[in-house]
Formats: structure tokens, C-alpha cells, sequence
């Protein structure tokens, strides 16, 4: 059986690819990597999105049966997420008949092993930060190749290409897949405990970080989030650190102003300043995120107004702090959180930005073993909120835990304004309630309700 143990990958002379799991925000930023190049890209996903569609539509073939029948029998190279689980029909197919199977961090690693790289790290914010990254250097004209985690609103798009040999990289921890990467540029922007599934132990997940910031090369920089539990840890040539506010930082916000949903700012360096920053995008959380974006910026050397200028035209990411519906009467807020950090962010900086209006919060909590790892602080900051609509878990790659579910939450927060439902009966609840400030979060199928809720919330459009 020939895996990914120990294979150099050739991608230069790649003229047939498939993935399995090819509708996964990573997995799709790499066909379409390779759709660019001209290579014959096919894929597996369990269901059909938008994202899959879009694909489709961008000439790669698609299906979303295990079936051997489906699949390119012609790849000189497979590629799969951690998330298809090991019985997999085509998955084992492949591996037993000899091809060449690898996992997308492999890849990754391989298309970026001769570039420039600017990788993005952190169990929160490595999305919009890296975005925010790549739609600078993009809008500048200073150029990137972009390998994201998420929708860039400005383009509609997780991977974008260019001549200079410069790659903005999302480095994600799960599985260890970033300690792949080799960068110029580092960042990390949280290293708080998540993933234990993996790790175990929060002190492993730590020291994958740590390994992470090690993997930089000679010279390289690493800007780091000031306050880091074991920042004293990170070891680099050059090592900045970064913060909302903190004056101990090397980089860090002043004169904080909100206007209309959005923030202006300056940016503060020992030996440098940006005046006059506009940030159209809620929550002060993503203040911080593109601090280190500018920062990353200024040190390429990007002329000050280019910078200011991509930022106030930066649109966001979806699924991020993203507003569907913003009038005087309703705001309708959805987002990616789900972990309870990203949540207590999300929620304080909604809540922040609408002061005089109700907050309503539907979460969908992600994975049991999640759910059974962090059920106290999923707890302690939906009680932020002033209503809280759980609904039933999603599993994704995971088989049910006993005891673990919605209810396990909810009965450990002192907010009584609380409820499980449905999605049935979710859209019936909002029908009916007509939520003032309405934020619905969670990495499962809750996207899939967005649509609807729109159309409930704000049924002429506008």
C-alpha cells in the first residue's frame, strides 16, 4: 500500500487529482489550486453545498455517493481531509489498489515548500486574519497566492493566484497539519485548548504551537498575540507581538472609535504609526485580527495609504462577524464561532455595537467531544447573551457519546431565557418572535439556515 508515510509529492508533473471530502474549506482551496494550473480535478463529498456547486460550475467534477464506480481511476494523485472516516469505500479502493493517498496538509506543504509564506495559526481568528492578510497584499498590488479557511466577501473566494511566488496560508492545528508548513512569516493569534480529540492534553496542543513557530526559517518573523500563555516558549529570529490595546505590546490600537456597525483607529509601533484606520466589519476582536494583518503589511514594506485604503475596503469573511440584515429595526448577525472564546468575542462585540437592542443568540455546538470538553464555558458565555436558543448537536466526524447533548449545556447556565429547538421549529420561533439582534453561530449545518432566517427576518430584501 503506497500512503502518505514518507512520500515526496512531484506536483509539477501532476495532470490528474482527486478529493475525498473536496467541498471542505481546505480541500477546495487546493482543487482549485490546481484547477488554475490546468490539471484534471475530480472529487467525494457527502452532500451537496454551494461551495460544491460553485466548484462544479468552475469545471470540476463533483459526486456525493461512496462508490467506486464515481471515482478517477486515472489520478496520479488522491487527497483527503482527516474528516472521511477510515471505512471509507473509496478511501480504502485507492489505498488498496496502490495509488499514491495523502492527506492535504501534505500538499499544502508541497505547493508552498519554494515560496515566500505568510502562514496564519490560532485556534480563533487564523480566518479572518489571514484574509485580511491576503486582501491587503492583493488589493496593494504588492501580489499573494492565497490558500484560506474561509469565503473572502471581496471576491467570493478561498484561493486566489498570482506570478509573485508569495503564499498567504491558513495553518490549521487540527491534526497537526500546519507543523507542515514552512514559514517566512508566522503568526499566531490564540493557542487556547480545543481539538483534545487530537492532543489529549491542552500542554500537547501548546507545544504543537511551539513547534509550529520553530518550523520558521532562518530570519523569519513571528508576530505573536501579546498574552499568550507560553509566549515566553515561542522561539524566533525576530518575534513581535501584538494586542487589541495593550501598550506592552509591539503593536497595539489607540483612540478606539465606533461609527455606524464600523471603528476607526490608530495603529501604534515603537517607531511607527497609521493614523486614521477604517475597519468595516464588527467586533473589536477583528480590530486585533487586522492589527496583525497591517503589521504583516508594513513589514513587506506596503505604502501606508495602500494599506488604509485595502482595509476600509475590506468586506470581510463569510461566515465571520458577517451581517445579513442591518436596518435601524433588525440586525441579523451570523458566525463561525464555536469554540467559547470566539463566541464570547462574537457576542460582546454584537452587543457592544447594538447596545439598545435585544440579544438573541441560536448556537449549534460542534462535535461531542467538544461539547463534553468545554460544556462549562459554552455555558458561562451564552449567559452573556440575553436569550439563548441551543440547537441539537452536530456530529460531524463523530459517532454519539453518552449523556452528551444540547441539554448538557443548557442546564449549566444561569440565564433562565434559555430553550433547545429544532430547526423546524427555530424558524417558527422567529417567525413569530421578531428578534431585535439576532446572532446565529456554530461550525456545523447552521449556515444552512441562514437563507431562510433572512427571508423571515427581512422578506423584501435591502
Amino acid at each position: 500500500m503506497r500512503d502518505e508515510i514518507n512520500i515526496v509529492i512531484d506536483i509539477k508533473n501532476i495532470t490528474r487529482i482527486y478529493f475525498l471530502g473536496i467541498g471542505g474549506i481546505g480541500m477546495s482551496a487546493l482543487a482549485r489550486y490546481f484547477n488554475s494550473k490546468g490539471v484534471a480535478v475530480s472529487g467525494y463529498d457527502k452532500t451537496a453545498t454551494p461551495l460544491t456547486k460553485q466548484l462544479v460550475k468552475e469545471g470540476i467534477a463533483v459526486h456525493y455517493e461512496d462508490n467506486i464506480e464515481f471515482i478517477d481511476k486515472e489520478a496520479q494523485l488522491v487527497v483527503y481531509t482527516p474528516a472521511v472516516p477510515k471505512d471509507h469505500g473509496e478511501l480504502n479502493y485507492y489505498r488498496q489498489n496502490n495509488y499514491t493517498v495523502v492527506k492535504r496538509s501534505d500538499v499544502l506543504g508541497a505547493i508552498t515548500g519554494s515560496s515566500f509564506n505568510i502562514c496564519i495559526a490560532g485556534t480563533h481568528g487564523k480566518t479572518t486574519t489571514s484574509t485580511m492578510v491576503a486582501h491587503i497584499l492583493r488589493h496593494s498590488g504588492y501580489g499573494c497566492n492565497a490558500f484560506l479557511g474561509g469565503i473572502a466577501v471581496n471576491y467570493d473566494n478561498n484561493f486566489w493566484s498570482s506570478e509573485k511566488n508569495v503564499c498567504v496560508v491558513e495553518a490549521d492545528e487540527y491534526d497537526r497539519s500546519f507543523l507542515k508548513l514552512s514559514p517566512d512569516v508566522a503568526i499566531i493569534s490564540s493557542m487556547d485548548p480545543d481539538h483534545l480529540d487530537i492532543y489529549g492534553t491542552a500542554e500537547n496542543m501548546e507545544q504543537a504551537f511551539i513547534d509550529f513557530a520553530a518550523r520558521l526559517k532562518p530570519g523569519g518573523l513571528l508576530l505573536s498575540k501579546f498574552g499568550l500563555k507560553r509566549n515566553a516558549d515561542l522561539k524566533a529570529g525576530r518575534h513581535l507581538t501584538y494586542h487589541l490595546q495593550n501598550e506592552n505590546a509591539d503593536v497595539y490600537a489607540t483612540d478606539i472609535k465606533m461609527e455606524n456597525g464600523s471603528y476607526r483607529f490608530c495603529v501604534q509601533m515603537k517607531e511607527w504609526k497609521l493614523n486614521d484606520v477604517v475597519l468595516n466589519m464588527g467586533g473589536l476582536h477583528n480590530i486585533e485580527n487586522v492589527i496583525a494583518a497591517i503589521t504583516v503589511a508594513h513589514e513587506l514594506g506596503i505604502d501606508d495609504d495602500k494599506i488604509k485604503r485595502a482595509v476600509d475596503d475590506f468586506r470581510g469573511v463569510k461566515r465571520r462577524f458577517e451581517y445579513i440584515v442591518k436596518d435601524p429595526q433588525r440586525v441579523y448577525i451570523d458566525d463561525y464561532a464555536h469554540h467559547p472564546e470566539e463566541l464570547r468575542a462574537l457576542i460582546t462585540g454584537a452587543k457592544a455595537l447594538f447596545a439598545d437592542k435585544k440579544c438573541t443568540v441560536v448556537f449549534q455546538p460542534h462535535l461531542y467531544s467538544r461539547t463534553n470538553d468545554l460544556a462549562d464555558g459554552f455555558a458561562e458565555v451564552l449567559d452573556l447573551a440575553d436569550e439563548v436558543i441551543l440547537l441539537p448537536i452536530y456530529p460531524a466526524r463523530e459517532l454519539p457519546m453518552e449523556g452528551v447533548n444540547s441539554e448538557m449545556i443548557l442546564n449549566k447556565m444561569k440565564n433562565k431565557n434559555k430553550k433547545v429547538l429544532n430547526k423546524e421549529a427555530l424558524l417558527e420561533w422567529i417567525k413569530n418572535s421578531e428578534p431585535e439582534l439576532l446572532v446565529t453561530a456554530g461550525a456545523g449545518d447552521i449556515d444552512t439556515l441562514v437563507e431562510p432566517i433572512k427571508i423571515i427576518i427581512n422578506p423584501v430584501g435591502g
